[in-house]
């Protein structure tokens, strides 16, 4: 329905097929045995070897222009309307990237993400920013079910940046620190990493493995870390859809 609904394509509805298998196979939960998620997920997706976090975590990787802003859309309408969870944390590489974002998430905005799923139509999700947690954020919690905060990696490594204090201490300071103690309390926070290779090794990503998401879901273009030996592949890909494939199916 909601494949139909938002008019994905078909590399985007495979994704979300593969989504909701995976919930299947191994439930998403705040305390999980991530061994025992990683041998469930790898019995019928080999290509993820570690998760490579301290959570289940798996990486779709999509050339440019196949959509991975409205697959997103289509993975938190889809956990939200399926599994009842309504706490998302988007995280975006760099101010341009978090700024289309928002506004991709807004209702009204030309490519509002939610368009045709009914029941966002009555009940907009919250958009919760790193520009207006404060004066929003936990105010809502009763109002709206579904709640997506957007918050800038970018900046959030210039917090943490210089070991001034511990890193959850920086990031806990950006994030505000009743703030950041919610989103860590919720039983249900999905994280989605948009762009995941531009920040992937940054102190700001290793940080939020403090705020316990139940998964994490990683999108880009190029799965790969350069280091000094030469770019490394994600040990996490469990859908890899590269540029030739989208060129060959137009």
């Amino acid at each position: 329905a909601i494949a139909g609904r938002l008019s994905l394509r078909s590399p985007q509805r495979r994704a979300l097929e593969i989504l909701d298998r995976i919930t299947e196979i191994s439930p998403p939960s705040k305390s999980p045995d991530v061994e025992v998620a990683l041998a469930a997920i790898r019995s019928e997706f080999p290509s993820v070897t570690d998760f490579e976090r301290d959570f289940p975590s798996v990486c779709f990787a999509l050339a440019t222009g196949v959509g991975k802003t409205r697959l997103m859309g289509a993975f938190i309408s889809y956990l939200h309307q399926a599994h009842g969870i309504d706490n998302f944390f988007v995280l975006a590489p760099n101010l341009t990237i978090y700024n289309k974002l928002v506004a991709d998430f807004t209702p009204g905005t030309p490519k509002y993400v939610f368009k045709g799923i009914a029941q966002f139509a009555t009940t907009p999700p919250e958009v919760i920013t790193g520009d207006n947690y404060e004066s929003r954020g936990t105010l809502l919690t009763q109002l709206v079910s579904c709640k997506i905060n957007i918050f800038n990696i970018s900046k959030i490594n210039s917090e943490v940046r210089g070991g001034r204090s511990p890193r959850i201490k920086r990031l806990s300071e950006y994030i505000g620190q009743s703030y950041f103690e919610y989103l860590a309390g919720l039983p249900d926070l999905v994280l989605l990493m948009d762009e995941s290779h531009r920040y992937r090794a940054s102190a700001g990503v290793r940080a939020i493995n403090e705020l316990k998401p139940i998964l994490g879901l990683e999108l880009t273009a190029t799965p790969q870390v350069e280091t000094n030996r030469g770019a490394v592949r994600f040990a996490n890909v469990i859908y890899d859809y590269p540029l030739g494939r989208a060129m060959a199916d137009g």
